[in-house]
């Protein structure tokens, strides 16, 4: 997809129906925040609250996610945040290759307007999608990656940490390395702020 204007890509996404996921939802959700970003985050597919609103990752896996990146001295808004597809799958499943496969063309579209340097990958379908289809987080979280200048690293998704808070430590680990990795690029603290401290 060539590059175009983000009212392009927004409006392709609400026209869009290359796959079934468009069909039975309430709103698309493209993502939202900073366009500019340094940061851009990228999970898995919209939830329920996500589906209903429009908007991505405001469910309560979004909201611990606010308070992982406020406690990193990161806001919401100063970072980009959107997902693999944009179409809520039904009953919060995985999202199926095919889906993913016909969602990346946006995601792809995406990127290149943010032009992030560095992407923060929110789970194993994430992880996936932009890096290896052979990923597994529990073995290959932490690790960082670099693809045409963007550093990437994979993490739990923030309803993983939901389901199951002993992985909090090691998402923590992730987020200090973000910060570590946005310091050595020159991007922190001027940008964002000092660390607020303290685990949410």
């Amino acid at each position: 997809m060539e590059t175009m204007t983000w009212e392009q890509l927004e409006e392709q996404i609400r026209q869009c129906s290359r796959c079934p996921l468009c069909r039975g939802i309430n709103h698309k959700v493209p993502g939202q925040g900073d366009r500019s970003a340094p940061l851009m985050l990228i999970g898995e597919g919209p939830g329920y609250q996500e589906d209903q609103q429009g908007l991505a990752f405001v469910g309560p896996a979004g909201q611990l996610l606010t308070r992982m990146l406020l406690s990193m001295g990161m806001p919401r808004d100063r970072v980009y945040i959107c997902n693999t597809v944009k179409c809520r799958p039904p009953e919060n499943r995985t999202p199926e290759p095919g889906e993913t496969e016909a969602c990346l063309p946006f995601l792809r579209a995406q990127t290149a307007l943010v032009r992030p340097r560095v992407i923060l990958l929110l789970g194993a379908t994430a992880a996936r999608v932009t890096l290896d289809p052979n990923i597994r987080i529990s073995r290959d979280r932490g690790v960082w990656h670099q693809r045409s200048g963007v550093w990437m690293l994979a993490t739990y998704h923030p309803s993983a940490l939901l389901r199951d808070p002993s992985k909090k430590r090691e998402a923590w680990t992730d987020m200090d390395a973000v910060r570590d990795k946005l310091m050595e690029l020159g991007l922190y603290p001027d940008l964002y702020g000092e660390k607020a401290g303290g685990e949410p």
